[in-house]
């Protein structure tokens, strides 16, 4: 039997640990076994997968509060806690021993739990089996004993992962390839995922059919992809448009002049006017990121004027010069 995983031991924080101290610890460890960081790493991976799992109950208030009580039988597909309170009054009431005398103990969580599921040896050995209990709760008769209810197929729990992607990758769109890691299965299975061009910081990617596997047939759930987007060292994002600094010359502004400015797509000219001040804003319609429908943002250019850094004695004498062609008030309109 597989050993019970405990979420505080994974995530290295006390019982009594705070929401506060719970994130903090998570995104020391996350930082530490990220894919990205150990790529090709096996194990660091599934670390990571661990610590997810631990973090997505343990961050939720009511989630940990079940699985305070219940161990980890509160992630199971479907379970009802009210139900298993009741069966936990009910079982510690009954004598300690089962159907054709075999023993079994009350006293503990998972044997509780293990009852609670089925034992072993059927209708004449120990252990309490959950359908013959399901019909004495919901009235079943006949027979001189429980009816079993029938059970029903559901579908299974979504999961969710981090996914860091590229700046330029959420505004174009992507694909990755996932290898995902089953509990139930000693192989991981390779996925490939596809991130539509346009996502945004935070937002979550659905994989159909990549989640926990469903009960008594049902479907599984789907893998959620919570998205973290990798800053541009130029572009800024603001909605659906894109803003780019460009730097020029003080000739280029003054003069007028065709650049190369580069886009998502490819580069473009740009033509920047004569007499043009730095900090100019120039809009490029349909070069920022895509819409749904179709349409796509905009790409704001920033014209910036950059001048010489050298201490060049042609570039001091022309900069004399220029200065002389400014109007002694040329601030004077500069007052709040």
């Amino acid at each position: 039997m597989a050993a019970k995983r405990d979420f505080y031991d994974t995530l290295q924080v006390a019982k009594t640990a705070s929401q506060d101290d719970i994130k903090k610890s998570y995104r020391k460890l996350a930082r530490k076994y990220h894919p990205d960081v150990n790529p090709g790493n096996a194990k660091a991976e599934q670390t990571f997968k661990q610590i997810s799992a631990a973090y997505d109950v343990l961050s939720d208030p009511e989630k940990r509060k079940l699985y305070d009580e219940f161990g980890e039988e509160s992630l199971r597909q479907g379970f009802d806690a009210e139900q298993a309170r009741s069966y936990q009054q009910w079982a510690r009431g009954r004598p300690a021993t089962g159907k054709g005398g075999a023993q079994w103990s009350t006293g503990g969580r998972e044997d509780l739990f293990a009852n609670f599921r089925g034992g072993p040896g059927g209708g004449g050995g120990g252990g309490i089996n959950l359908e013959d209990l399901m019909g004495d709760m919901m009235g079943g008769r006949g027979g001189g004993g429980a009816r079993r209810g029938k059970a029903r197929a559901s579908q299974g729990a979504d999961a969710e992962s981090p996914l860091e992607i590229d700046f330029l990758e959420a505004v174009q769109g992507t694909e990755r390839t996932l290898s995902l890691q089953s509990p139930d299965s000693p192989e991981a299975k390779t996925v490939r995922v596809r991130i539509p061009a346009g996502v945004k910081e935070g937002e979550r990617v659905r994989v159909p059919g990549q989640g926990a596997p469903g009960t008594m047939g049902g479907p599984p759930g789907a893998l959620l992809l919570k998205v973290s987007i990798k800053p541009h060292p130029l572009l800024k994002r603001n909605g659906d448009d894109l803003d780019l600094p460009v730097p020029i010359t003080a000739g280029e502004a003054f003069n007028g002049a065709r650049v190369q400015v580069p886009t998502p797509d490819g580069a473009i000219t740009l033509t920047v006017p004569p007499h043009t001040q730095s900090g100019t804003r120039l809009r490029l319609k349909g070069r920022g990121v895509p819409k749904k429908g179709g349409e796509r943002g905009d790409l704001f250019v920033t014209l910036l004027i950059h001048l010489p850094t050298q201490d060049d004695e042609a570039v001091i004498n022309a900069i004399k010069a220029l200065e002389a062609a400014y109007p002694p008030d040329f601030r004077a309109n500069l007052h709040l």
